[in-house]
């Protein structure tokens, strides 16, 4: 697992940033993709993926330790979709 403050380091590192400012970045990177995220855009980044908002139905379910069905709200989701390039490095 990479944290944010690894990725902050290897930002800083190649862009000649203190880590400091790297970590700012990177914060509000991942930010702005919640904050749209949250308002209900998509959020496209040419070559990596789309992160975009899944809503999921209300529906029943069943209570793994007593069988009782139980009612599962209606939520949502955020998705991402890696671009192809990434598929295509992931699977050689």
């Amino acid at each position: 697992m990479t944290t944010t403050n690894e990725i902050a380091d290897k930002i800083a590192s190649e862009q000649s940033l203190t880590k400091a400012q790297a970590k700012t970045i990177v914060e509000s990177v991942f930010k702005q993709i919640a904050d749209a995220a949250q308002s209900g855009a998509e959020t496209s980044v040419p070559g990596f993926g789309k992160f975009k908002v899944k809503e999921t139905p209300a529906r029943e379910g069943r209570n793994p330790a007593t069988g009782a069905t139980i009612k599962i709200s209606a939520s949502k989701k955020l998705t991402f979709t890696p671009a192809k390039s990434i598929k295509d490095a992931l699977n050689g």
